[in-house]
């Protein structure tokens, strides 16, 4: 089986070309979380394949790291658009079909001929929860931006335990029943910094572009800025993202879009067991 290896900002995706041939069907969950898997396989952070639409240029099918199907990846998301430009789908502007609806993107040519920065319309977000403060009396939201984030504001970001605390919120009693990615954000000068368990991976990864997209409208909320249209710097581990929003005056939020760098690390064979 032919792969491509793509990346966004450290968020990695193993990505497969399924529009004329099949590798690769729903339901093979051992083997993709077998390719997935860092020791025994390619390596990833989830997979992905490329499939054909009959009404937009193509459909996303999104996997996480343990082989299930998974909901709105936004780093995938971008990834995918830059795949669908490396094998021949050559626009500046996409649409396509993935789990949580239809998603608009723009493409332009980075660094090199594998680098690319892909601009991402992301879902619209009508309200964002807020929870009580922590024991430690940090603010939490949650925010559905295609798939769920608890985003809890926090001090002193790099001494987290990202893992076991992040790990305690997604399954906890009030999350248990369908799981959430974890957001621990805190902000700096230039923008948000950010650091995130999810789901599906269970584990702290360098970037996740819902989350990074959760983040920015969650200090907008937090904050009780005025309606009107925000851009953002949010600092992953992984390098950084923007997210450009409108703020709508009766609460929610709309035109948003998720942009960063979406890089073709590598392809090659492997054999299918």
């Amino acid at each position: 089986m032919h792969f491509w290896k793509y990346h966004g900002a450290g968020n990695d995706f193993i990505l497969l070309d399924q529009r004329e041939t099949f590798c690769l069907r729903r339901g093979e969950t051992e083997r993709i979380a077998r390719l997935c898997n860092r020791h025994f396989g390619i390596g990833a952070d989830g997979l992905i394949l490329l499939t054909h639409h009959r009404k937009y240029d193509f459909e996303m099918v999104y996997f996480n790291a343990d082989g299930r199907e998974g909901t709105m990846c936004g780093n995938g998301g971008r990834c995918i658009v830059a795949f669908a430009h490396q094998r021949g789908v050559r626009k500046k502007h996409y649409r396509f079909w993935a789990s949580d609806g239809l998603h608009e993107a723009e493409l332009t040519l980075a660094k090199s001929p594998r680098e690319f920065w892909v601009a991402l319309r992301m879902r619209d977000v009508e309200s964002i929860g807020s929870l009580d403060t922590t024991s430690a009396g940090e603010l939490a939201f949650v925010v559905d931006t295609g798939s769920p984030h608890y985003v809890q504001w926090v001090d002193h970001l790099d001494t987290r335990d990202v893992f076991q605390e992040g790990r305690a919120v997604r399954y906890s009693e009030l999350f248990s029943a369908y799981g959430i990615n974890v957001n621990f954000v805190e902000p700096c000068q230039e923008g948000l910094r950010i650091r995130t368990y999810e789901r599906g991976v269970e584990d702290e990864t360098l970037a996740c572009g819902t989350g990074v997209t959760a983040a920015a409208l969650a200090w907008h909320a937090q904050q009780q800025l005025p309606a009107g249209r925000y851009e953002m710097s949010v600092f992953a581990r992984g390098g950084e993202l923007r997210v450009r929003f409108k703020a709508l005056p009766q609460g929610g939020y709309t035109d948003v879009w998720l942009c960063g760098p979406a890089v073709e690390v590598f392809s090659g064979e492997i054999a299918l067991d």
